[in-house]
């Protein structure tokens, strides 16, 4: 694997470890909800790691990193649609998505 495809690895395990420590206090969706500044800061990590998806994608295509395509449409709406992001949807990604992505990044890396 080449290094710029490690890096953005790199990005996205750093981006998800960021996520993991804002909401660490937060514990429930209506705590998540009600917190501005955590909301911005998740969904710029959550952008960043669209990006760095998409590049490490463009970088190794032929290698499989799941959800690819959803993720990358997600970091569009994020930054071309920001006034249509449903907050239960970033709950969900972040309780449910997040640590898979997390895993198979690590094993990547």
């Amino acid at each position: 694997m080449k290094e710029k495809s490690r890096k953005y690895l790199s990005d996205i395990l750093r981006a998800i470890d960021l996520i993991e420590s804002f909401v660490d206090d937060t514990n429930s969706f209506d705590e998540y909800q009600n917190d501005y500044k955590t909301q911005s800061a998740v969904e710029r990590q959550l952008s960043i790691i669209g990006e760095a998806v998409n590049k490490f994608r463009q970088h190794c295509p032929d290698v499989d990193l799941e959800n690819t395509k959803q993720i990358v449409g997600f970091r569009n709406r994020l930054i071309h649609a920001y006034d249509s992001i449903d907050n239960s949807i970033v709950w969900v990604i972040i309780k449910k998505y997040l640590a898979p992505l997390k895993k198979t990044v690590k094993e990547m890396l």
